[in-house]
C-alpha cells in the first residue's frame, strides 16, 4: 500500500459527518458521559476504567521494518520488527472498523514546545476520553493555527479492535506499531491511555536526535535567576515530588527535549501517579484533579464519588492527566535556557548508595547508560521484595536508536555547558529494604537544593572505595554522619558485604554495552 492509498483511507474516515474533530474539554466530557464511558468524580474530574489493561503492553510494540529506518533502530526486545506487508494489511482493517463507527473523534496539536522543533500530529481515536486524555497531554493549538494545521504524525487508537496474532504477525490480540515512512502509530486491543502518550515519546525518541537534539525522559524546573535543572529518574524515586518545587517554576514533569538553545517540554500536560495521593504531600497534584482532568483506574465512592486514593482494587498504577496550566508556578511556554544541574535519582533498597554524590562526565554518562533503581514490592506484579533494576538512559522502552546515541549526546552537552551532576538516592539508609529506613525527605530536599544552588561546588569531597562516587563531607541542613552511608549501619561488615553485592550487578549489566569508551566503563564500581 503506497502513501496516496494510506491517505485516501483516513480521508474517507476524517471525512465522515460523524467524525467529530477538535472538541473542546466541555463537549468531551459530555460525550463520555453519555457514552458510559465515564462518572464525574466529587471533583469534577471524569473517572474511567482501562479494563483488563491498566499499564503499557512492553511485548506488543513494534516498530515497521521499512528501508529507511531499518538501519538505524537498535530492533530486540524493545524495538520489535514487524513485516511492512502485515503492518498494511493491519492498518487497513483498523480504519475500516473506525470508519463503521457511530462517532470517531479527533485531536489536533503539537509535541515539543519549542516551535523550531514541533510535531504537528493528529490523534484518532474510538473513545471521546481517550481524545479528552490526548487534549490535554499533548500541546493544545490556537484558533490560527487550527486554520492552517497540517499533520505530520498521526495516531489512530481503536481499543475495541483486537487483533488476530496468526493473521496479524502480532504476539496477541494488543499492539502498538510505529510507522516511520508512513508517520503513523496504530494502536489497539488496550484502553491504556498511556500507550497515546508514550507512543508519540518514542517517535520523539527516534525524530529528535536525528536533528541533533537529545530527547530525555525527565522532568525539569527553572529558578528564580533563570538557571535550569533536569531531574532523571525511574518510578518512586520522588522525580515529580523532587521537581515540584515551590520556588521554581515547572517546565515539565516527564519528556524534554535539549537542543542548541536550551531544553524544552514535548508535551502540554502531566501524568501524575496518583497512589496514595495525599493533599499534604503533594498538593499541586491534588489540586489539578478537577473537571478535565481523567482519572485512570481509582476507586470512589458509589454515592458520593469521592475517590479513596489508597485503594488498589484496579491496579497501583492510578493514574491523573491534566493541562499543564493546572499547576501553578509553570513556566509559558515550556521552554527555558541550557541546564545548570542534573539530577539522577534512584531509590536505592540495597542502603549502600550515598544520599547524595558529585559525577564527573564519565561518572555521569555510565549511570545515564545504567540507570538503576529498586523495583519494590507492588510495583508489577509477581514482585514481593525489592529487586534491582536497570532502565537504560532512564527510560530503555522509549529508546529506538542504539542507547550510546543518547549518552553521548549527553555527555557533550555536559562539557559544553560545564553541568554539574549528582548522583542522588532517595532509597534507604542505615540497611537494606526491612532494615533500615527510607530517606528522610527534608534531607533529601535540603541535599537537592544544596546542589541546585551551587553549594556543593566549594564543598570537599571524600571517594567512596567502591562506587568511586565523590561524597560532599557537608551539606546544609543535612548531618555529617548521614552523607556517608556506611556510617549510618550499625553493622559496617553487612554494609561492605551488600554494597559489593551491588557493585557486582552494576558491572555485570554494564558488560552490554560494548561499543563505550574505557574511560565510561571505568566510571563505575571497582569491585
Amino acid at each position: 500500500m503506497n502513501t496516496a492509498e494510506f491517505t485516501s483511507l483516513t480521508e474517507e474516515l476524517l471525512s465522515k459527518s460523524t467524525t467529530q474533530q477538535n472538541l473542546s474539554t466541555s463537549m468531551l466530557v459530555e460525550k463520555a458521559l453519555s457514552r458510559n464511558e465515564g462518572v464525574l468524580s466529587s471533583t469534577g474530574a471524569l473517572q474511567v476504567e482501562t479494563g483488563k489493561y491498566t499499564g503499557r503492553s512492553p511485548k506488543d510494540k513494534f516498530i515497521v521494518a521499512e528501508e529507511s529506518v531499518k538501519d538505524k533502530i537498535d530492533w530486540g526486545s524493545v524495538n520489535q520488527p514487524i513485516d511492512e506487508g502485515r503492518f498494511n494489511k493491519l492498518y487497513k482493517k483498523v480504519v475500516e472498523y473506525l470508519t463503521k463507527k457511530d462517532e470517531v473523534f479527533v485531536f489536533q496539536g503539537y509535541a515539543g514546545a519549542d516551535k523550531a522543533f514541533q510535531l504537528p500530529l493528529q490523534v484518532i481515536n474510538e473513545y471521546a476520553w481517550h481524545n479528552l486524555f490526548a487534549r490535554q497531554l499533548f500541546i493544545r493549538p490556537n484558533e490560527g493555527e487550527l486554520n492552517s494545521f497540517v499533520s505530520d504524525f498521526q495516531v489512530i487508537s481503536a481499543p475495541g479492535f483486537q487483533a488476530d496474532p496468526e493473521v496479524d504477525g502480532t504476539n496477541s490480540e494488543t499492539f502498538i506499531i510505529v510507522s516511520f515512512e508512513k508517520r503513523v502509530v496504530l494502536i489497539g486491543g488496550t484502553e491504556y491511555a498511556g500507550e497515546i502518550k508514550k507512543s508519540i515519546f518514542s517517535v520523539m525518541n527516534f525524530l529528535l536526535p536525528e536533528q541533533d537534539i537529545l530527547s530525555m525522559h525527565c522532568s525539569a524546573n527553572v529558578g528564580q535567576e533563570g538557571d535550569v535543572a533536569l531531574f532523571f529518574g525511574l518510578s518512586g524515586t520522588g522525580k515529580t515530588t523532587l521537581s515540584a518545587d515551590p520556588n521554581r517554576r515547572l517546565i515539565g514533569d516527564d519528556e524534554h527535549g535539549w537542543a542548541n538553545n536550551g531544553v524544552f517540554n514535548i508535551e502540554g500536560g502531566c501524568y501524575a501517579k496518583c497512589i496514595n495521593l495525599s493533599q499534604g504531600k503533594e498538593p499541586q497534584i491534588w489540586n489539578a484533579i478537577r473537571f478535565g482532568t481523567v482519572l485512570e483506574n481509582v476507586v470512589s465512592d458509589n454515592k458520593t464519588r469521592v475517590v479513596d486514593y489508597s485503594n488498589t482494587t484496579l491496579t497501583e498504577n492510578t493514574r491523573a492527566a491534566y493541562p499543564i496550566d493546572a499547576i501553578p508556578n509553570v513556566i509559558t511556554p515550556s521552554v527555558a535556557g541550557h541546564p545548570n544541574t542534573i539530577i539522577f535519582l534512584t531509590a536505592d533498597a540495597s542502603g549502600v548508595l550515598p544520599p547524595i554524590s558529585k559525577l564527573t562526565k564519565d561518572q555521569a554518562m555510565y549511570h545515564f547508560l545504567s540507570g538503576y533503581t529498586s523495583k519494590l514490592a507492588g510495583t508489577e506484579r509477581g514482585v514481593t521484595s525489592p529487586q534491582a533494576t536497570f532502565s537504560t538512559c532512564f527510560g530503555s522502552p522509549f529508546l529506538p536508536l542504539p542507547a550510546v546515541r543518547y549518552a553521548e549526546m549527553l555527555g557533550e552537552r555536559i562539557a559544553q555547558h560545564d553541568v554539574d551532576v549528582y548522583l542522588v538516592n532517595t532509597g534507604w539508609s542505615g540497611g537494606e529494604y526491612g532494615v533500615g529506613k527510607r530517606m528522610d525527605l527534608p534531607h533529601t530536599r535540603s541535599m537537592v537544593q544544596a546542589a541546585l544552588e551551587g553549594e556543593l561546588r566549594s564543598i570537599d569531597t571524600v571517594k567512596d572505595p567502591i562506587f568511586g562516587l565523590h561524597i560532599p563531607t557537608q551539606c546544609p541542613g543535612v548531618p555529617d554522619h548521614v552523607l556517608q552511608p556506611k556510617k549510618t549501619w550499625s553493622d559496617a561488615h553487612a554494609y561492605d558485604v551488600k554494597a559489593k553485592e551491588l557493585a557486582g550487578k552494576f558491572r555485570k549489566n554494564f558488560k552490554k554495552f560494548t561499543n563505550v569508551s574505557e574511560e565510561i566503563k571505568n566510571a563505575g564500581p571497582t569491585i
